[in-house]
Parts: C-alpha cells; sequence; structure tokens
C-alpha cells in the first residue's frame, strides 16, 4: 500500500507548484476530514482523505497510521500492516504505528513477530495496557499453536480444532489457521463446516491451494473421489510441491482405481476376485470412512454369493458402524439374518430401515422378517419328522411311521422313569408333527405362520395315541416284542 521510496505517484500536477507549507495544510485537511468519516464509522471515505493526505505529505507517520487504522476496520490486514510499517519506518518513536504494526500481525496469525511489535510499544510506554493485553493475547495464540500441532500428530483432530477455534478468536483474519481448521474438520467428518471455511477463503483467493485441498479432502471423504481428484489437480497446479494434495490425490486415484476393478469382477461373476479387490481396496485408506463403509458393504455382498454368511455379517456391521446412516448396509445384514436363521436381528434391522424409510418395500421385508421369527418360537414340525418344507405326503407319512415307532411308550417300557417322560413328549410332538402336516389346510395355516389355535385345534389336550391308531389300525393290529436286553421288533398282524 505504502511506497517505499515514499513517493507520491498519484500526485495532481498542480500540487507541485504549492509550497511545502501549503501542502502540510492541504494534507491536515484532508486528514480532519478522513477523522471525521473515521468518526462517524464511514470507513471507506475516511480511507479516500487519508490516501490524499499521504498524497501531500508522503513522509508523515500519523497519516499511514490513520490509514493503517481504516484498513483493519475494513478487515483489510494486509494493506494495513503495510502502511503501518511504513508509519514505524517514518518514525520509529511513533507508538499507535508499532501497536496497529502488532495488531495487523496479530490478526493474520503473525504471533512472533505482534510479540515483537508490543514489546517495543512498551519500550516506549511501559504502561500501555492495551499492549500489555495484546502480548498476552500474541504468547496464547503461540500455546495453541503448539498444542494443535501436538494435537495433529496425535491425530486428535478435534483438539485441533478446539486450539484454532481459540486462536482464531484474536487472529480472525490467519487464513493459516482457518485452513488447519477446516482440513480437521474435514478428517472429523464435518463436511459442511470445512467446506464452508474452505469456500470463504477460495471466495477471496481462488488460487489459494490449501484451500482448493480441504475442499477435495472434503469432497474425497464423502465419497466423491472424481470430483476431489480434480481440486487437488487443481492445488498441485498452484504449489507443485504441496504434499498433502500430492499424497491425497495418489490415494483418491488408487481406491477409485481398486473399487472400480472389485465392482468389474463381480459384474463378471468373478467372485473370489471381487472379494480380494474389495479387501485391498479397505487397506488404502481407513480415514475415508463413507468409502469404506460401502466397500465393506460391497464385501459382504460377495460375502453372500460365496456362502460365507457369517463374514457378510461382520462386514455389514463395520459398514454401518462407520454410516450409521447406510441403509444398503442394514438391509444386506437384515438377508444375511434371514438366511441363517437369527430373525430377532433382522427384524431389528428391517425395523431400523422402515424407520429411516417407510417405503412399501421395507415395509413388506420387515412384515416378513417379523412373520418368520413368529414361526421359529413355534415347533418345527419339519424337523420333528425329520423332512424338509418341500416334503411329499408319502414323505411325511413315512417319516411318521418311523419317528413314531421309534419314541411309541411302550417301547421304552422298561426304561428309567426319566427316559420314558422323555419319550412320551417326543412321541406326542411327533403325533402333533403328522397330524398338522398331513392335513393340506393346517399345513398351509402352519406355513402361513398363522396360530393353530384359530383353526380350533388345541395342542395342550392332544392325544397322540388317536393319531397312532388311526394310522396303524387297531391296538392288535401290531406289538412290542423283547429280543434281548434293550432291544425290540415289531410284529404286525
Amino acid at each position: 500500500m505504502a511506497s517505499e521510496d515514499g513517493g507520491a505517484p498519484n500526485m495532481d500536477p498542480d500540487m507541485e507548484l504549492l509550497s511545502d507549507e501549503e501542502l502540510e495544510r492541504e494534507a491536515e485537511g484532508f486528514k480532519e476530514q478522513g477523522n471525521a468519516f473515521y468518526i462517524n464509522k464511514d470507513y471507506a471515505e475516511a480511507f479516500i482523505y487519508y490516501s490524499k493526505a499521504i498524497d501531500m505529505c508522503p513522509k508523515n507517520a500519523s497519516y499511514y497510521g490513520n490509514r493503517a487504522a481504516t484498513l483493519m476496520m475494513l478487515y483489510r490486514y494486509r494493506e494495513a500492516l503495510e502502511d503501518a510499517q511504513q508509519a514505524v519506518r517514518l518514525d520509529n518513536d511513533f507508538m499507535k504505528g508499532h501497536l496497529r504494526e502488532g495488531k495487523c500481525h496479530l490478526s493474520l496469525g503473525n504471533a512472533m513477530a505482534a510479540s515483537r511489535c508490543f514489546q517495543r510499544v512498551l519500550e516506549l510506554e511501559p504502561d500501555n495496557s492495551q499492549a500489555q493485553q495484546e502480548l498476552k493475547n500474541a504468547e496464547s495464540i503461540l500455546e495453541y499453536e503448539k498444542m494443535a500441532e501436538i494435537g495433529f500428530e496425535k491425530r486428535d483432530f478435534r483438539m485441533v480444532v478446539f486450539c484454532m477455534d481459540r486462536a482464531l478468536e484474536a487472529a480472525a483474519a490467519c487464513h493459516r489457521f482457518k485452513i488447519l481448521k477446516a482440513e480437521c474438520l474435514a478428517l472429523v467428518g464435518r463436511y459442511p463446516e470445512a467446506q464452508s471455511v474452505a469456500s470463504d477463503i477460495l471466495r477471496m483467493d481462488s488460487t489459494n491451494a490449501d484451500a482448493l485441498y480441504v475442499r477435495g479432502l472434503c469432497l474425497y471423504y464423502e465419497d466423491c473421489i472424481e470430483k476431489a481428484v480434480q481440486f487437488f489437480v487443481q492445488a498441485l497446479r498452484m504449489a507443485p510441491d504441496h504434499d498433502k494434495a500430492r499424497l491425497a490425490c495418489r490415494e483418491a486415484k488408487a481406491l477409485k482405481a481398486k473399487k472400480e476393478e472389485g465392482n468389474k469382477a463381480f459384474k463378471e461373476g468373478n467372485y473370489e476376485a471381487a472379494y480380494e479387490l474389495y479387501s485391498e481396496a479397505l487397506t488404502i485408506d481407513p480415514n475415508n470412512i463413507k468409502t469404506n463403509a460401502k466397500l465393506y458393504c460391497n464385501r459382504a455382498t460377495v460375502g453372500s454369493k460365496l456362502k460365507k454368511l457369517e463374514q457378510a455379517i461382520e462386514d455389514c456391521t463395520k459398514a454401518v458402524k462407520l454410516d450409521e446412516t447406510y441403509i444398503k448396509a442394514y438391509l444386506r445384514r437384515a438377508q444375511c439374518y434371514m438366511d441363517t436363521e437369527q430373525y430377532e436381528e433382522a427384524v431389528r434391522d428391517y425395523e431400523k430401515v422402515y424407520q429411516t424409510e417407510k417405503t412399501k418395500e421395507h415395509k413388506h421385508l420387515l412384515k416378513h422378517a417379523q412373520l418368520e421369527l413368529k414361526k421359529s418360537k413355534r415347533k418345527d414340525y419339519y424337523k420333528v419328522l425329520g423332512v424338509n418344507r418341500n416334503a411329499t405326503e408319502d414323505e411325511i407319512k413315512k417319516a411318521y411311521r418311523k419317528r413314531a415307532l421309534l419314541h411309541h411308550p411302550d417301547r421304552h417300557s422298561g426304561a428309567s422313569l426319566e427316559l420314558q417322560k422323555e419319550e412320551e413328549k417326543k412321541f406326542k410332538e411327533v403325533g402333533e408333527a403328522f397330524s398338522v402336516l398331513s392335513d393340506p389346510k393346517k399345513k398351509s395355516r402352519y406355513d402361513s405362520g398363522q396360530d393353530l389355535e384359530d383353526d380350533g385345534m388345541n395342542m395342550g389336550d392332544f392325544d397322540a395315541n388317536n393319531i397312532f391308531k388311526a394310522f396303524f389300525g387297531s391296538p392288535g393290529g401290531f406289538s412290542f416284542e423283547a429280543s434281548g436286553p434293550g432291544n425290540f421288533f415289531f410284529q404286525f398282524g
């Protein structure tokens, strides 16, 4: 802002004809007008008149000091710093010049330089309370900088954000502090805040490589990798030695390529290769939460194809731990729970999904899981008879014949009382199972999860012997005979 040689390049040619005394008088008039505008907080006009005063008398330190104060009120701290420095070059004992230079340094985050300025003020005025306070502020900023550096090394990014917030209270115009805060906000997942800070800086300086890097970082962590790479490349154009941008760009490209390889292998049905590629992608950047959540979910999908259902469930759990809003991971895990007959867990996941997105499809999935859970809590009559759910009528009859004879109480009349009770219970269950599965109407209600009591069947009063007699005929139609200790054979009439 100030000219190094103290010249006045913008001076009106007519002014060169005025004497030094007349120039000083004109300059004082402009200064007084500037003061009036300053008092009325019309800083833009004040700036104009202080500039005119400087054009009249470019060797007057107080004019530069006044214009520096005005520029500070306009938040133009770098220009204000130039004027304050010119003021103290012209008059090293100009206390207000040193004070304003210190405040500019402080606002721009140059705490060491600010401290030297405030110490100079205290040399000139040992009791200057403003300089004493600003010196403490500078010392505090230096302390917060040290704490932030340690926090960043320890990856305690929340601590860094805290330190930068405190430092920015006194150094409001420091881009360096803002960028560090924005970077750490991105690293803790507070992307909108980080983008806002970076965008504010880019509005003032579109070539700021650090701000471009942070914008790219936010996009990268929001899984907009292609756009992120564009910002990293732009940052490297502005600052070819920007190590963070170079590393982030390399990782982003590697992650994108590996994920796409995995997707390609999956689409081609090469599930083993896809599983390995997704696993490799997960090692590239542990900090990329959203992308890694998708990679875990992708690997879970592959795992379910490979019948690695427990591993698939584990991968989905990791995905939702990284991103609690990731509906696809909940749906995938719920399906795996259904496939492994963990119905309570499936219902819990489907409830979470339906609460978030109340669609017809999600409602249907939830109801189906609730039905399977209800069915799972009843006796599994198919399991009791040892047949699958698609068993034919003949297969059900053969299974009943085998199980009923195996568990008939007469066969175990010589056993211990405890064993007799156990076998009697199993005999009754076999009869229940056959009575339901051999009746098309009851079987249909059972398979659909409906309560059999609604069909007039009270299992508490059920008599398995009646089923047995009906199946085998009259009691005289067969007998159990011992052929040795603990051995029986059946004799049919």
